[in-house]
């Protein structure tokens, strides 16, 4: 009989077991589950029973510390791990500069061709015997190398004979993050911020390793902490020693810090009166404003900015350019070997010029005139982080300036995080788009990993959706979008179907009967929110703020291009944007033979061809119906995608979690729900232009239009902080 003293030992120790492992979805893809099948254990055991770890540093402690922990989770054994090289190791993990002489004689070439940062893994007959050898030039490889072992081994694939060489082909891989100093995070939806500033330097949390481990684990190398939109006091003394201490956590993993720059801040905490970029003052400010971080921190990365920019200060006011500004911080960097990264998302309301074609007029007049330490960041297209948009038309357009990429992997468009998109599909389509620019084939992948035009510095950056919530991203298929983007960053030449195969394979399981109708579901999921959201090139006819929810009649804002009826033009003759010659001639800023293909209707891809055309509600598009029954089947066929992801993971139980089966399954049931919103608020506006009656397949709306007008979203998450 069990007595009460007895019963509270049990009751503590149960609940001790339940928190010595992370709650579903913490480990992220880094769960290093058991490995069940017996052949494939014996043989990675085998490989794991006596391994050489060369070398003594921080990241290569990291690299054994994770091999130690992954293969005693995946095959119930603990490795023996050896500081010098004999013959008998089934294993050798070392720099190029630790290798036995016979193993690095015929790694020799392969060692050259991958850099600082790449690995070699790769099956060596050396005196009689085959080794797994992971080497690398410098630790980093090291550790990166090994985390794609562990993927691999994570993946049950084959190892036999493997030569993988592999290095990444764009420079600064970074995540952006939108955090503000109280913790609200712009655009966040999971949760407030990581960065607790308040008891930082003095306490390191165990979610800033996590999220080194995380990021290191796919290759991101960089990260800006601060909000572009950003507050001056993250470069006064006291937050440069919190920030100090975050880049020592990520040091070791490879990972530099960047901070976003406020252009005003001479002023705001350096009691000058100007921040005029050509003032000898504020060249000084800067110049020890920045000698102070690197002594601090002396890996800094340097300055993200957004200046001259929906209200941020900048150069412009001081009749100044953005050459001016971003080369006096350039300046200041350049004896540090840290990069001003300048971010091209401007448009003003005193521009009278479509949007769309504002951030090309103002920055390819500039190209070549920037510092050889500046990347310009551009977004994936002209307008903002949209369902679907065309390439932004800057990309190629700049030969002598690198242009670093600004995809967003928070959901602002997207539904937040409470609906499932899939964007590397989203990525994909834009780095595979062709520019033109050196002819076809110049796509933009080719751009910004500066294969196309030799630029001597490149970036991809991602605005990130991670969060305090448990799971990181809010919605536990979102941490796919992180996944990813790291892997497109890597190489942006991965295909969308292989990072999700890779994902779905190292999260939840390896079972083929998950694996293949899973995948099917992520590559659909972003077209279904295109659907529902924005078909046939729509765009931005969001509520306005917040971005939640459908508001194409939003109309009564102050700036001309905030109100969705600046893009939709729906009246009763038609619908869209002309942006062509005969509009805003927008198309003149792509190449030819492109430029061409988008102005005329019949050659337009049919994704985007309400962005660049206005088209009467009874044009054919090219399945024969006409543009009002399109648009409204294509709103349906959202829907019904959603209803069958809602369908699909039903199926999914045996393979999931329980709890992150119900909390997926609870998210698509919103999801599904907003879908239909999305379609009979949009469907019922635009019916008071075109006067038409739904196609048939198309359900009748249960609500009006005057009920959806009503609905009012005061506390939608992520919404900008007044005092920026």
């Amino acid at each position: 009989m069990i007595n009460r003293n007895n019963l509270f030992v049990l009751c503590f120790l149960y609940v001790f077991a339940l928190f010595a492992q992370a709650p579903p979805g913490y480990d992220l893809w880094l769960t290093y589950s058991k490995i069940v099948e017996p052949d494939i254990s014996k043989k990675y055991s085998d490989i794991s029973t006596s391994i050489a770890f060369l070398g003594n540093s921080k990241t290569l402690n990291i690299a054994q510390s994770e091999l130690h922990t992954a293969t005693e989770k995946m095959l119930g054994q603990t490795p023996t791990f050896f500081k010098a090289f004999e013959s008998n190791h089934s294993m050798v993990i070392g720099t190029k500069n630790l290798l036995d002489p016979s193993l690095n004689k015929v790694l020799t070439k392969d060692l050259e061709q991958i850099g600082n940062e790449g690995f070699i893994i790769k099956s060596v007959l050396s005196q009689k015997k085959t080794t797994l050898v992971i080497t690398a030039n410098e630790d980093i490889g090291i550790l990166y190398g090994v985390y794609r072992l562990l993927a691999l081994m994570q993946q049950r694939k084959n190892l036999d004979n493997i030569a993988l060489v592999d290095s990444p082909k764009i420079d600064i891989r970074m995540l952006n993050h939108w955090d503000n100093l109280d913790r609200s995070v712009e655009r966040g939806y999971a949760g407030f911020s990581l960065w607790k500033w308040h008891k930082l330097p003095e306490f390191i949390d165990q979610r800033y390793i996590d999220y080194a481990r995380a990021n290191a684990s796919i290759g991101i190398n960089a990260v800006s902490l601060t909000n572009v939109n950003a507050n001056a006091l993250i470069l006064t003394p006291m937050y440069l020693e919190k920030v100090k201490a975050l880049a020592d956590v990520f040091r070791p993993y490879g990972i530099k810090v960047y901070l976003t720059a406020r252009f005003s801040a001479p002023i705001e905490i350096g009691g000058l009166q100007t921040a005029d970029p050509l003032n000898e003052k504020v060249k000084v400010w800067w110049a020890d404003k920045t000698d102070e971080i690197y002594k601090l921190i002396p890996d800094f990365g340097g300055f993200l900015v957004k200046a001259n920019s929906e209200g941020q200060p900048g150069p412009q006011n001081y009749e100044r350019n953005h050459v001016d500004g971003a080369n006096m911080l350039a300046e200041a960097l350049q004896p540090h070997n840290g990069n001003v990264i300048w971010r091209a998302f401007v448009y003003s309301e005193h521009d009278a010029d479509d949007r769309a074609k504002q951030a090309y007029s103002e920055f390819v007049p500039y190209d070549g005139k920037f510092m050889d330490n500046v990347l310009v960041q551009t977004k994936n297209g002209a307008i903002d982080f949209q369902p679907r948009e065309p390439f932004h038309p800057m990309f190629g357009a700049t030969p002598k300036t690198p242009l670093m990429m600004e995809f967003q992997i928070t959901q602002e468009y997207l539904g937040f995080s409470t609906h499932l998109v899939f964007l590397p599909k989203l990525y994909e389509e834009v780095l595979d788009s062709d520019t033109y620019q050196e002819g076809d084939g110049s796509t933009v992948a080719k751009v910004i990993d500066g294969s196309l035009q030799g630029q001597k510095i490149t970036g991809m950056a991602g605005v990130t959706n991670i969060g305090n919530d448990i799971n990181w991203t809010g919605h536990p298929i979102a941490q796919g979008n992180w996944y990813g983007f790291g892997r497109l960053a890597w190489d942006p030449y991965l295909s969308s179907e292989n990072i999700a195969e890779e994902w779905l394979r190292l999260t939840f399981s390896n079972d083929d009967a998950f694996v293949k109708p899973m995948k099917e579901l992520l590559i659909m999921s972003r077209e279904a929110v295109v659907n529902y959201m924005n078909p046939l090139g729509l765009h931005h006819i969001f509520d306005t703020g917040h971005h939640y929810g459908p508001g194409p009649w939003v109309s009564e804002l102050s700036r001309p291009e905030w109100n969705p009826v600046y893009y939709h033009n729906a009246d009763e003759n038609g619908i869209g944007f002309d942006r062509t010659p005969t509009g805003s001639n927008a198309t003149e800023q792509y190449a030819e033979p492109l430029r061409s293909q988008l102005n005329d209707p019949q050659t337009c891809p049919e994704e985007y061809l309400l962005w660049f055309h206005h088209l009467p509600w009874d044009y054919k598009l090219k399945n024969g119906k006409t543009l009002w029954n399109g648009i409204a089947l294509k709103y349906q066929e959202g829907v019904n995608q959603v209803e069958k992801m809602v369908s699909t993971w039903e199926t999914m139980k045996p393979y999931v979690n329980k709890a992150q089966h119900k909390e997926v399954q609870m998210l698509l049931q919103i999801q599904l729900k907003e879908a239909k919103w999305w379609r009979d608020a949009c469907l019922l506006y635009f019916q008071t232009f075109s006067k038409k009656e739904l196609p048939e397949g198309v359900e009748k709306p249960t609500q009006t239009l005057e009920y959806f007008k009503s609905l009012k979203f005061p506390f939608a998450p992520g919404i900008r902080p007044r005092w920026n």
